[in-house]
């Protein structure tokens, strides 16, 4: 059993997503602890890139803010190591394919193993193109966590019959960043989900209040926050954690 399972072991799952270095390392550190300590069940962890075709404006800031502090990628494992010490929730990398292929995808895969990351999440991998990673990632024990959108239709059963660790659901179309409402019909697309396996989904994009988690927890197995984790982040910057800590106990206790 893979990992990244006992997060969905306990009820629904919360995940929030943090972008590694902004504003800086030291207070990622921090925010993960704060968010575990408050209750997420699994940590999605961003690795900045200046092309980040999935993101909406809040998290491109957050990750030019992490480039321009000097943040790489051997220093974001660096960061993973340090935070294994005690932090003992399965962790995710949400990245793109180009991080992983300029690193040299075997060496990227097997640190992934060495330090602690259990799944790899990559928004721009098509599902027709995942065999470029797919071996690595088996020979290594990462999950290649697998991306259903509403413009999935015919592809969601094919896409989810091979998803391991967990299903990152999109809720609506366009980029990330919090929408005041999701229109999206992600009962059905979920019901398909579970036709065909029982690795659990949770939903992503434009979640930002304790309702839209709690509404978007009762249709799947959880919620996945972050251009509203980012927002505190660029608000507070380094003070930032034990706000996102109220932040996520809010959620998490909406979710329950």
């Amino acid at each position: 059993m893979s990992n990244i399972k006992s997060a969905f072991a306990n009820g629904k799952a919360f995940i929030p997503f943090i972008t590694c270095g902004d504003p800086d390392l030291e207070t990622t550190a921090a925010v993960v602890r704060a968010a575990v300590a408050n209750g997420a069940d699994l940590v999605e962890l961003g690795i900045p890139f200046s092309d980040p075709t999935a993101e909406g404006p809040v998290i491109q800031g957050a990750n030019i803010r992490a480039l321009a502090g000097g943040v790489t990628t051997d220093k974001v494992f660096d960061l993973v190591r340090e935070l294994r010490t005690d932090v003992k929730v399965p962790m995710v990398f949400m990245t793109y394919a180009n991080v992983v292929f300029s690193y040299g995808a075997e060496a990227f895969i097997s640190t992934c193993q060495e330090i602690g990351i259990d799944g790899l999440i990559l928004p721009d991998l098509p599902y027709e193109e995942k065999e470029e990673f797919l071996p690595l990632c088996h020979k290594y024990d990462v999950d290649l966590i697998s991306l259903i959108a509403p413009t999935s239709e015919n592809r969601i059963s094919m896409i989810a019959k091979d998803a391991e660790g967990f299903i990152y659901v999109v809720s609506s179309l366009g980029v990330t960043g919090t929408r005041t409402e999701i229109k999206t019909d992600l009962a059905s697309i979920v019901s398909v989900i579970r036709e065909t396996t029982d690795v659990p989904c949770a939903i992503g994009f434009g979640i930002s209040t304790p309702e839209q988690a709690a509404k978007m927890a009762g249709i799947s197995d959880g919620a996945i926050v972050g251009s509203a984790i980012i927002k505190i982040l660029a608000k507070y910057g380094k003070e930032a954690p034990a706000y996102v800590g109220e932040y996520v106990k809010s959620m998490k206790d909406a979710i329950r």
